[in-house]
């Protein structure tokens, strides 16, 4: 399935603050602007704020209070870093964010378990066959993974 599309970071952020106004939950924004502050412009030259393109590149950070803890980093190249409960879910289209909030925050997210290789993994479907799927470290599951696990 095709999803909006969000082509800045700025947008992505108005459609995380749309979800956030929906399920009533606090937000908290970190932006970084310039190719001397993003995360993946380590090779940027000094006081270098646009890209060799002329482009002013833009990062966000965005924590979302509740129950699931959920982080959302967007990076200038049209992908995002999402933390659901501590588990992280990498290269996640930027234009997918907003569904994938939806489906965590609507209760469509489980976790699966399974003997062999042993461990939980965190399902997030989206709309048409789109699924992210990602093993949640560690052993024990914090209270809201747990009351996530089907059988």
């Amino acid at each position: 399935m095709t999803h909006p599309s969000l082509p800045t970071t700025e947008s992505a952020v108005a459609a995380i603050r749309a979800i956030a106004a929906e399920y009533r939950l606090a937000m908290d924004i970190t932006d970084n602007i310039g190719a001397d502050q993003t995360s993946r412009r380590t090779s940027a030259a000094l006081f270098t704020v646009l890209d060799p393109d002329g482009s002013l590149p833009h990062e966000a950070f965005v924590e979302l209070g509740g129950s699931p803890a959920v982080t959302v980093r967007l990076f200038p190249e049209d992908d995002a870093n999402i933390t659901v409960d501590g588990v992280e879910f990498h290269d996640v289209p930027r234009d997918a964010v907003p569904a994938f909030l939806r489906s965590v925050f609507s209760g469509l997210a489980f976790v699966k378990g399974r003997f062999f290789p042993p461990g939980y993994w965190l399902s997030v479907p989206l709309p048409g066959d789109e699924t992210y799927r990602e093993l949640i470290p560690g052993v024990a599951l914090s209270p809201w993974l747990s009351g996530r696990v089907r059988s």
